[in-house]
């Protein structure tokens, strides 16, 4: 009899046991893969196991990868941070299929993405070409988007080049010089053209020095035939299929909670970014001192501390 209760009771425990871990195994979500979409596959990782809501990263480019933006880790102390490489850079599949460069496209890409991760309730986070991507998603899929953060912004591409002559007058007469010429010829390779980039770059982009395996990284992993194709062949010169990109109009649309940042030197001018922010209902802009375009490399502590902010003022409007 004895022996018949210590059975039942191992069978009880191991069953127990059994459902805890299954549960375990199926519910758990892995934390670094890839998901299929058309064309390819995405690479993802998830950093932080928060209870908060979590935040998926759109990185810039197009054609650049996640990398540069794992100073954001910082905010996984507090929720789930989503890193993706988007399709044709960084650890996702490398395409050479120009009918998969376009907007539309990596809209449809990302919502695969979004049910691959089975995200039923998450903040968007853009920058640069991702603020493109991230209103463009949220204008057709905005199910389950709680709040926007648009970082260092595109929204005209008139308004960006017209922002970029004004940056590149700035510069020494030589550089301007080498520009328009090159320009004029559609000779983007030459030394000269080249050259004036490193100076836009040092001065509007990105104005902390990158180390060594930072440059093979940034190198390694960016898909620079996504990035000529769309957009074209520097910051400041558009010849891609985002020459005509305009959502103006689309932005007084928007009624989430929705933050803009820019950096003092931005190439994305903070007096554009401030004239974005204020075609959106509610939202609010964030100037990010000493620093450009990289504003997460330039001044990571100010920057977080921002979004942190925000994200901590949205969370505490949906648990009322």
């Amino acid at each position: 009899m004895k022996n018949n209760k210590v059975v039942a009771l191992s069978l009880i425990i191991g069953s127990i046991l059994f459902f805890f871990l299954h549960s375990c195994s199926t519910s758990s979500q892995p934390k670094e893969g890839f998901i299929d979409v058309e064309g390819g596959k995405i690479w993802y990782r998830i950093v932080g196991e928060g209870d908060k809501t979590p935040v998926l990263l759109l990185h810039g480019g197009p054609g650049s990868s996640s990398f540069y933006l794992e100073p954001l880790k910082e905010l996984s102390d507090e929720r789930p941070v989503i890193f993706i490489d988007q399709l044709g850079c960084g650890r996702s599949t490398r395409i050479t299929d120009t009918t998969l460069m376009t907007i539309e496209k990596n809209v449809e890409q990302l919502e695969q993405v979004r049910k691959g991760l089975k995200l039923d309730r998450f903040y968007l986070y853009g920058h640069s070409w991702g603020t493109m991507l991230g209103i463009d998603y949220y204008l057709k899929y905005p199910k389950g988007i709680q709040a926007l953060i648009f970082s260092s912004p595109l929204f005209s591409t008139k308004i960006w080049t017209d922002d970029a002559d004004t940056l590149i007058a700035t510069l020494p007469k030589a550089i301007q010089t080498s520009i328009k010429e090159s320009e004029k010829q559609h000779n983007f390779t030459n030394e000269a053209y080249q050259e004036a980039m490193k100076v836009y770059y040092k001065a509007y982009v990105r104005r902390s020095d990158k180390s060594k395996s930072q440059k093979d990284t940034a190198a390694k992993y960016f898909g620079e035939n996504v990035y000529t194709f769309m957009w074209g062949p520097s910051e400041f010169t558009a010849t891609g299929n985002l020459l005509n990109y305009n959502r103006l109009k689309e932005l007084t649309q928007i009624n989430l909670p929705t933050l803009l940042t820019a950096g003092e030197f931005d190439e994305a001018r903070p007096s554009s970014v401030r004239y974005f922010t204020s075609l959106i209902p509610g939202a609010q802009f964030q100037l990010i001192p000493q620093a450009a375009h990289s504003t997460m490399q330039d001044n990571p502590k100010e920057y977080n501390r921002v979004l942190r902010a925000f994200l901590h003022q949205v969370d505490a409007a949906n648990d009322k």
